[in-house]
């Protein structure tokens, strides 16, 4: 039997866990043996020496098996999509039917925005009547029938990962990307995944900020996966300013529609295509990424996409008919002539915050039909009087609040800023 004390200790002095310390004190920690004082400061010990790409993968091993693993549905691959967040990010909505309907099956356990970034789950539940509470059976029969699942994890997917990132939320330690890491692919590999592709963003819409932060955690998502059995690849993802035009919930299901329906923005297009095509790619279906690009392009363009996140959202109970309408709106205009030469996603985020479209603490009721809509974007120039933000508002929103944040967010100014490409590869 392992001393926990002795543990904590080993990590302090900057000491590797073996895989059976690591194992025990997870373990004992999921099932109440261990007490949270105890688990913080085991938390703040890795966040303050870090982990080896062993223990890393150890750790998400164990956090994996305080809990039940989906079961494999059929012969079809399986893969999923993890989104590091960020502002106006609604890709997984696009990406999920859009694979089913090349026969990949996608059973997304996603979760709900706090902070800034919003949650998939919470844009989803927009629609009345969706269900985000489906059990592992509900799980593998829709993926049988349809393909493709988005649902939060049931109390016995990785409970483990539940306790700890309450813990870690109120201990400072958060941005440790050991546990950021576990946490993430505990999750995601719980769903027996064939491949995985990971947006890491990075950008003042994002949870990292620096392009440095989001290439050190995408390295580490990718070899923890691939010590795991999952063909893991990434993408680092600009997030500047908004994916898209809209921020909000049922504002980005409205544009998920647009895009499933061969329309809507184009960088929003892009990267659900580009990651869409790396998956198939890693699972063989495709032997270049320009073949699964075409391949896809046609099922968007085409409808089957759109049909297939309508077969999703009926069979999670979902009513498509009666998403509700946008609230009032009124447009916040430059003050000034100019170039855009930067927008803050902190300060557009905290502004849908205000709106009530997105929750200052745990458990906050959202209100879905608020939020913004970007009328510009970084480069473009713009004059005095012109729209820059379309503000949907409710009664219960803190208007004045959203405004100020709103009218801190822009950068005008008379030279233009040097592009940053959507995308790029993980080298």
């Amino acid at each position: 039997m392992f001393n926990p004390v002795t543990i904590i200790e080993h990590k302090r002095d900057g000491l590797c866990l073996s895989k059976d310390e690591i194992r025990f004190f997870i373990s004992e920690y999921a099932r109440d043996a261990i007490p949270n004082y105890q688990m913080s400061a085991l938390a703040m010990a890795i966040y303050l020496k870090g982990m080896s790409a062993e223990e890393i993968a150890d750790l998400t091993s164990a956090m994996i098996d305080t809990g039940e693993r989906l079961q494999q549905v059929g012969n079809s691959p399986r893969v999923d999509k993890h989104s590091t967040g960020g502002l106006g990010d609604k890709v997984s909505l696009i990406l999920a039917p859009l694979l089913a309907v090349l026969d990949v099956h996608v059973p997304m356990i996603s979760g709900r925005g706090l902070g800034i970034t919003g949650g998939t789950l919470d844009k989803l539940e927009a629609i009345p009547g969706y269900r985000t509470n489906l059990s592992e059976s509900e799980i593998e029969k829709q993926l049988a029938e349809i393909g493709c699942v988005i649902t939060g994890a049931s109390e016995r997917i990785v409970p483990a990962d539940k306790r700890l990132y309450a813990l870690r939320d109120v201990t400072a330690t958060v941005p440790s990307i050991p546990l950021i890491t576990a946490s993430i692919l505990s999750k995601k590999t719980a769903e027996s995944l064939t491949a995985l592709v990971l947006d890491v963003k990075f950008g003042s819409g994002a949870f990292m900020q620096t392009e440095a932060d989001a290439r050190a955690l995408a390295a580490s998502l990718v070899c923890t996966g691939k010590h795991l059995g999952v063909k893991t690849s990434a993408l680092l993802t600009d997030m500047t300013q908004p994916l898209g035009k809209m921020v909000g919930n049922a504002n980005e299901v409205m544009e998920s529609i647009e895009t499933l329906r061969g329309k809507g923005p184009s960088d929003v297009r892009e990267l659900t295509l580009e990651l869409c095509a790396k998956l198939l790619v890693d699972v063989g279906r495709c032997g270049t990424i320009h073949e699964a690009r075409t391949l896809l392009v046609d099922k968007l363009d085409s409808g089957a996409a759109y049909e297939r996140f309508e077969a999703m959202v009926n069979a999670q109970g979902g009513r498509l008919e009666q998403l509700p309408p946008l609230a009032p709106s009124f447009d916040f205009c430059a003050t000034h002539d100019g170039i855009i030469q930067s927008m803050n996603g902190q300060r557009l985020g905290y502004a849908v915050i205000a709106l009530g479209g997105g929750r200052k603490v745990v458990g906050q009721a959202i209100d879905f039909v608020v939020g913004l809509e970007m009328l510009c974007r970084v480069g473009d120039s713009v004059t005095s009087g012109q729209p820059l933000v379309r503000v949907y508002y409710s009664a219960t929103s803190e208007r004045a609040a959203a405004e100020e944040w709103i009218s801190q967010a822009f950068q005008i100014g008379h030279e233009s800023p040097k592009p940053v490409p959507l995308f790029q590869e993980l080298n």
